[in-house]
């Protein structure tokens, strides 16, 4: 199978990047002969190196270091460096980096820790004048297994992984699990304060490489989350699954949103439509990153969420078959004819259906555990498999069933090959060398059954999107493209947050502002009763009772004018033609700019209780038709848009080119930091948005300004207690 090359990105096409991994020669600043400094754990790595590339040391008041020549600067070295790596006092830094430069560095990896950060900084923005790249500073190195480039102060198993890290204790957590998995790294990069390399420079290069087979990352600041994004997206269309561990702000930091979207459409929801979109598996610990990349690396595509349980005992299978449901698995029972095969070879008092209980069968012969693998991934009604139990422990019995036991792993491993369907082991053995036997055959195993069934949901997930695990055919995940900025919104009100989505073609339900009593009721016989009152201007209208509902005549409206005017005293009110409630359902759509991956648009359950229901989809913004609509039908709400219990099904085409028409305004107004519609009522012929609010980002470190009418009406709200 021949996959397609990744492109590189305009950033980073032109530099020296490959002279990180690769060089011509190896150059260690600050090399020492004290082992308890960075100077000599990075020189000697380098220096078992020196058989494939010339290594040079430089220490200013040393002769020789570790045995060899030790150079008092690098401009006294025989020939130009290619790859210099500093571990040198924080002080010296930036001159060491010019000396790199004046001496011909094309790579420079910095150890040292404490110098500036910034991407625009003096420091790297000489590094970029000459041409070449630095990696750092206070990074923790580089490495290349294939290269025998080992620029690292501890020692990490050699693998298929390719691993970019902002954290380098992180990566040698990792590298301790990956070790207990038999998983290890082609390559890893400790990205540090990232003054010029970022994770979005080196993923095309790790996505190039021919030995990395999927690419792990640690993320703490994406920067340019879109730019971060593509490159991901190019990287698993050239057949290389990218795993990430990427941490989100806390609540603190959330503070500062003023509407249901801006709670509702978090840090984390912003990284996770960034990963959704760009094909990215997400992960929260290294646990489940290792997790994940057993999955990856060793299991095929799977073709859906159809699984059998294998277990050599009834409790194993029972758990196993209530794990994998919960984690979103089907385990249809088995046709006929696999059922009837499996009871023809299995005791009596074997379980046939799914699960599949062995009943003592595998201490008479352990075969069976591969006989029935190979049946079940064969039958054609199932998508993956899911041996537990105590495999792995019959090599405890005899010298002779540990022959027999690694003997089946090799075959669990043939059957899956074979069938191009995947089986996940949870053993509770999994340090035994059965286990070792299943991971060399290509079969992840797992420490406990949960672990286990998520390997298969994660796998099963994949299939939804669409991720075949090949993409031979060139198909990468599309991350939008911001329009250019329109003219900036004009003044600071509900009619001015009605006016930007009306003009981007959403219905509004017809409305009048009004600054009397009088003026309402002119403005009530001009839209027709019932109508609804709205008092405007007001940070926190749902507290004081801003909107009064059902107003079906010219004294009610009075009353209510007057009430409002008492409580609230408001410059101005909005009267507005009662939206036909009971026919429809209440939305919420909206947008927020995200500080790394720009506008993220949210589609969830509206009204009064959108913040308590916590029934939301998020996605890059702008949006698709199709996008939209998939999102909607995602919503647990979605079957009382489909049409429950004998109601007509919804308009959901209308909401969703709703939800387009406001992602795109969103991400043509990048001043505006939330965008919001709640409730968008959806009814079956249509979609009418009955409120609009916008906040503006902040300028300056100022605190932004809410732009909103009071929450619009709602079914299930009144005039003694409106929403929020």
């Amino acid at each position: 199978m021949t996959r397609p090359a990744p492109q590189a990105s305009a950033a980073t096409a032109a530099r020296p990047v490959e002279a990180l991994f690769n060089p011509a020669s190896v150059v260690v600043v600050g090399a020492s002969e004290d082992p308890r400094k960075w100077g000599n754990w990075v020189a000697r790595g380098a220096l078992r190196g020196e058989a494939r590339r010339p290594t040079y040391l430089v220490n200013r008041r040393r002769g020789q270091v570790l045995g060899r020549p030790a150079y008092p600067s690098l401009d006294q070295l025989p020939e130009a460096p290619d790859l210099v790596v500093i571990a040198v006092p924080a002080p010296a830094l930036e001159e060491t980096v010019d000396a790199a430069l004046a001496a011909g560095a094309r790579a420079i990896t910095a150890i040292t820790a404490g110098a500036e950060a910034g991407r625009g900084g003096a420091l790297a923005a000489r590094v970029r004048a000459a041409g070449a790249v630095l990696l750092g500073p206070n990074c923790l190195g580089v490495l290349d297994s294939g290269e025998q480039l080992e620029l690292v102060p501890n020692p990490l198993p050699p693998g298929s992984i390719g691993l970019i890290s902002q954290s380098g204790n992180l990566a040698l957590e990792l590298g301790l699990l990956a070790a207990q998995e038999g998983l290890g790294f082609s390559r890893f990069v400790s990205l540090g304060n990232q003054a010029d390399l970022d994770a979005t420079d080196l993923l095309d290069e790790f996505a190039g490489h021919d030995a990395t087979e999927l690419i792990a990352l640690y993320v703490e600041d994406f920067r340019d989350g879109r730019a971060f994004a593509r490159s991901a997206a190019r990287a698993v269309a050239a057949g290389k699954p990218v795993v990430a561990l990427a941490i989100e702000r806390g609540g603190a930091t959330t503070r500062a949103v003023r509407s249901h979207t801006g709670a509702l459409a978090s840090d984390g929801a912003a990284i996770e439509a960034a990963c959704r979109a760009a094909g990215i598996e997400r992960v929260h610990t290294p646990r489940q990153l290792l997790d994940a990349a057993q999955a990856l690396l060793r299991c095929p595509p799977s073709r859906g969420r159809r699984i059998a349980v294998l277990a050599d005992g009834g409790g194993h299978g029972s758990i196993a078959a209530a794990v994998a449901a919960e984690a979103g698995l089907e385990l249809p029972e088995l046709d006929p004819s696999t059922a009837g095969s499996l009871r023809s070879q299995l005791p009596s008092g074997a379980a046939v259906s799914n699960p599949v209980d062995l009943a003592g069968g595998a201490e008479r012969d352990v075969h069976t555990f591969d006989r029935i693998a190979l049946q079940l991934l064969g039958s054609g009604t199932i998508d993956g498999l899911l041996i537990t139990g105590y495999f792995g422990g019959y090599a405890e019995y005899s010298p002779a069933m540990q022959a027999q036991e690694l003997h089946a792993a090799a075959l669990i491993g043939d059957a899956a090959g074979a069938t191009g369907r995947p089986a996940v082991v949870h053993t509770m053995y999994p340090r035994g060398p059965a286990a070792a036997a299943l991971r060399e055959a290509g079969v992840p195993v797992y420490e406990s059954v949960e672990q286990a069934a998520k390997a298969l949901a994660r796998l099963a997930g994949r299939s939804d999107r669409g991720d075949r695990g090949d993409h031979s055919d060139g198909r990468a995940h599309e991350i939008p493209s911001l329009p250019a900025p329109e003219p900036l919104v004009a003044g600071d009100g509900y009619e001015s947050a009605r006016a930007l989505l009306a003009g981007a073609g959403i219905r509004f339900v017809p409305q009048r502002t009004v600054a009397s009593a009088r003026e309402a009721v002119a403005a009530a016989h001009e839209l027709g009763y019932p109508v609804a009152l709205k008092a405007l201007g007001l940070l926190h209208k749902s507290d004081a009772g801003g909107v009064v509902l059902a107003l079906a005549g010219d004294a009610e409206l009075q009353r209510a004018y007057a009430g409002l005017q008492r409580r609230l005293a408001p410059e101005r009110c909005s009267v507005e033609r009662m939206a036909p409630l009971p026919d429809g359902v209440e939305l919420l759509i909206g947008a927020r700019w995200d500080y790394r991956f720009g506008p993220v648009a949210l589609a969830g359950a509206g009204g009064v209780y959108a913040e308590v229901l916590r029934d939301t989809a998020v996605a890059l913004a702008p949006l698709s038709q199709p996008q939209a609509e998939a999102m909607l039908r995602g919503l647990r709400c979605a079957p009382l848009l489909i049409g429950a219990r004998g109601r007509p099904p919804l308009d959901i085409p209308a909401a969703a080119a709703a939800l387009v028409s406001l992602s795109r305004a969103a991400a043509a107004h990048p001043e505006l930091a939330e965008l919001e519609i709640n409730p968008l009522l959806v009814t079956p012929t249509g979609a009418l948005a009955l409120d609009a609010r916008f906040v503006r980002a902040k300028v300056n470190q100022q605190e932004p300004t809410e732009c909103s009418s009071p929450t619009a009406q709602s079914s299930s709200r009144s005039a003694s207690a409106p929403a929020a």
